[in-house]
């Protein structure tokens, strides 16, 4: 059964950088996609990015208020995601999250399952 453990998350400055990882265990992350979510207080979860199962080609997906500024990827031998936030502005403090979904990414939470736990990112000056 795939486990997810989400880490890199910390306080930065806004104009700063964060690389979170996703590291899986239990199965492997080829044949699946993995999204990454973030819920800020009050607020319902929303998708951040996603990147298909590298059977699929591995094709990523942003959110509009985050494209240009993170990248997601993955290194199979690892087993890990990973996702790159740059400029990060105070919008993007939350609770950030990685779960999979067979095959595809699709941009509703609903349709993911297997949730890490999650990692805090802050933003602030």
């Amino acid at each position: 059964q795939l486990q997810l453990v989400e880490s890199g998350g910390g306080l930065v400055q806004p104009g700063g950088s964060l690389r979170l990882s996703c590291a899986a265990s239990g199965d492997s992350i080829t044949a699946i996609a993995i999204g990454w979510f973030r819920q800020a207080p009050g607020r319902e979860r929303e998708g951040v990015a996603c990147i298909d199962s590298s059977w699929r080609g591995g094709g990523t997906n942003y959110a509009d208020s985050v494209k240009g500024r993170f990248t997601i990827s993955k290194d199979n031998a690892k087993n890990t995601v990973y996702l790159q936030m740059n400029s990060l502005k105070f919008e993007d403090t939350a609770d950030y999250y990685c779960a999979r979904r067979d095959w595809r990414c699709s941009t509703s939470a609903r349709d993911f399952d297997s949730w890490g736990q999650g990692t805090q990112v802050t933003v602030s000056s």
